[in-house]
């Protein structure tokens, strides 16, 4: 049982490995190739970067949302639901690498907006995105459904009677 145990929370930790690689990938790189020299080389320009970021960047909550909801077409759809659907794996991971220990809404909730602005930041700071204040609301939205979910699927489990054979 033990073995089972210890087996079952090296593979979360790998999938969450395998997540967070993912995740950077596709918010910092848009599923290109990481490379090492070009950040390098903007990062040295960051200060020049996080001037433009300033201008550019979203800073006004819901401004982003309420534009795609006005003009809403596949792209403006996907990117919305996107936002959300990138983060509900990471409610869920936050709660199996628990381990036993009982995960509260508002942990998710600062975990998952820390995780965001990092995110978000970063693509500021290297030039390779732009800061989208609704982009926190929506990862941030996406960790909590994904917490829930996973928390209602487990208590609906336990809750259900045994079926009769």
């Amino acid at each position: 049982m033990k073995r089972t145990q210890a087996n079952r929370e090296i593979a979360v930790q790998i999938f969450f490995a395998l997540y967070v690689y993912a995740l950077f990938k596709i918010i910092l790189f848009k599923f290109g190739s990481i490379n090492f020299i070009f950040l390098w080389d903007q990062l040295q320009h960051s200060p020049h970067n996080i001037d433009r970021a300033m201008q550019w960047g979203n800073f006004i909550p819901l401004a982003t949302i309420s534009n795609t909801l006005d003009n809403l077409t596949s792209h403006t759809l996907l990117n919305l639901g996107g936002n959300i659907a990138l983060f509900l794996p990471y409610g869920m991971f936050l709660i199996l690498q628990s381990s036993g220990r009982r995960i509260s809404l508002l942990h998710v909730l600062i975990r998952s907006l820390g995780l965001s602005l990092i995110l978000e930041c970063a693509q500021a700071l290297l030039s390779i995105g732009t800061f989208d204040v609704d982009d926190l609301i929506l990862n941030t939205l996406g960790g909590v459904i994904g917490y829930s979910m996973l928390r209602l699927f487990a208590h609906k489990k336990k809750v259900q009677p045994a079926t009769e054979s």
